[in-house]
């Protein structure tokens, strides 16, 4: 009897893959929910809705932006963990919600390889080292001659303890065994706002927003912190060129929740890679001070784990602790 059981659920599965088949291959069939885990207005939503606009153009279907802030990225990032894995809620996850807040906070409500399918990397923002035009440096190097010549006399702003700012700090101090005191703030637009009157001596900025700051001369640039310099500001030479291997950029991607069917995230990479040939979609990236990049789920689940290594490291080493 056992075995005729067998026979008759393998047959009912044999006659139910192609329905679940066709049930996948007709994803999107309804408006997906596209989680970003920041207030409005800032890099990743800019990111989001620039992104969302051209999948829903090439799928069909609305993808539709959700600003759940909170938690220094955790409200959003749980809810979507916490999701239906259905293929209609994705979010926009970045270095801070997937690397570094989760090595802050161990009751952060999520595990950030576990309770997801990582989709698509496509972005990365790099930061800019700026400085208050009075502070007498011209360059990274400048900067870290006068940091060693007065330790603990210079400050850096960020937009609150454990941000991507903040560590991108903390990273530049424990390469170079510097003193340099830190100042925190309720967000980077303060921060920003500090650092060009003068309140806050340095900040490392993401390009986005430092960009228009730069170019009025309210802040100069002594760096910037990616591996390459950038085709925005080619003449500012990389803090890398100073302080080798050192990197610090706001990576963007797409994930899923866990257990999301393959057929479906892997529908969805392939037309964020489409996307991503898409010439205007490029251009509107590279407007919003962001590079392109390009990872498939399996190499971009890869990336999340060295990231989350790397600067759990950072914060260890730096002896971070969450507020509160």
């Amino acid at each position: 009897m056992a075995s005729r059981r067998a026979v008759l659920f393998g047959g009912a599965a044999l006659l139910a893959a192609p329905a679940i088949g066709r049930a996948q291959a007709a994803w999107p069939a309804r408006p997906v929910r596209f989680v970003v885990p920041f207030p409005p207005g800032g890099a990743a939503d800019l990111l989001a809705r620039s992104l969302g606009q051209r999948l829903g153009e090439r799928l069909g279907q609305s993808f539709v932006v959700d600003n759940r802030p909170g938690a220094g990225t955790a409200i959003g990032t749980a809810a979507t963990a916490q999701a239906a894995p259905d293929g209609y809620t994705i979010m926009i996850g970045t270095v801070s919600s997937h690397a570094m807040n989760p090595s802050l906070n161990s009751k952060v409500g999520y595990d950030p390889v576990a309770d997801f399918a990582p989709v698509a990397a496509f972005a990365t923002l790099p930061f800019f080292l700026i400085a208050h035009p009075g502070v007498a440096a011209r360059d990274t190097r400048e900067l870290l001659d006068l940091a060693r010549r007065q330790p603990g006399r210079l400050n850096y702003a960020s937009a609150g303890n454990g941000t991507s700012n903040h560590l991108a700090g903390e990273l530049l101090k424990l390469s170079t065994r510097t003193d340099i005191a830190h100042i925190p703030y309720r967000g980077s637009a303060p921060a920003l706002a500090a650092t060009v009157a003068g309140e806050c001596q340095i900040m490392f900025d993401l390009s986005i927003t430092a960009l228009p700051q730069i170019q009025a001369g309210a802040v100069r640039a002594l760096g910037v912190a990616s591996k390459a310099r950038s085709a925005l500001l080619p003449n500012v030479p990389t803090v890398a060129e100073t302080v080798p291997g050192f990197e610090a950029s706001a990576w963007f991607g797409i994930f899923a929740p866990a257990r999301t069917p393959d057929a479906i995230v892997a529908k969805l990479a392939d037309e964020i890679d489409g996307a991503l040939e898409d010439p205007a979609i490029r251009q509107r990236l590279v407007q919003q001070g962001a590079e392109p990049m390009r990872l498939g789920p399996a190499p971009f689940a890869a990336f999340v784990k060295e990231e989350l290594a790397r600067w759990g490291g950072v914060i260890r080493d730096a002896k971070i602790q969450a507020d509160g």
